[in-house]
């Protein structure tokens, strides 16, 4: 039996995709992450949509603009290649949104977008805000550690892969619990 594939496969931006660069408002500041390129092809080669969900305070705090937060993310499509969607929270921390991760909003946003079932999503993203946004809404997370990840968002994220590329390769297999036999329970 083939093992289906995800529906979508979500990333988180800074730390995950490209290197965090705080309030990042200069495009030319954009760098990926190692292996980001790679991760995306696989998935891109292999028919999976890949899409964006991240928190950018920096606009609420009026730190960056949003012409200049699109310009940074035209720039990361431009390095990394086109998303089928992105979902960005402009809020801040305590505006009490329900899209801002750790809240499921930015998730079933860009399932909804997409038109696919959030349960059938992989989030990556490097930080536990990341992987309990995508337990919130019903995804499946694997967090990729960083030097900002705390060690007990390590221990409580129910997958951890140590690269990009080791994590999407993780995203296009079952989860550790699921059962590939049709007929047993999951």
């Amino acid at each position: 039996m083939t093992v289906p594939r995800p529906a979508a496969v979500l990333f988180d931006r800074d730390g995950t995709l490209i290197v965090d660069v705080p309030y990042n408002a200069d495009p030319h500041r954009v760098r990926p992450m190692p292996g980001a390129r790679r991760a995306l092809a696989r998935l891109r080669g292999a028919g999976v949509p890949v899409g964006v969900v991240t928190n950018q305070s920096g606009v609420a705090r009026g730190l960056i603009g949003a012409r200049e937060l699109c310009a940074v993310n035209a720039r990361v499509e431009e390095i990394l290649g086109p998303f089928d969607v992105w979902a960005v929270c402009p809020h801040g921390e305590h505006d009490g949104c329900g899209c801002r991760k750790p809240a499921p909003g930015l998730v079933l946003r860009a399932a909804a977008v997409l038109g696919v079932n959030v349960r059938d999503c992989v989030v990556i993203g490097d930080i536990g805000r990341d992987v309990e946004a995508a337990r919130a809404a019903g995804a499946r997370g694997i967090l990729v550690p960083t030097s900002v990840t705390l060690p007990e968002e390590v221990a409580a994220a129910p997958e951890v892969a140590a690269d990009l590329p080791g994590a999407v390769e993780r995203a296009l297999r079952p989860p550790p619990h699921a059962s590939t036999d049709p007929g047993e329970p999951t």
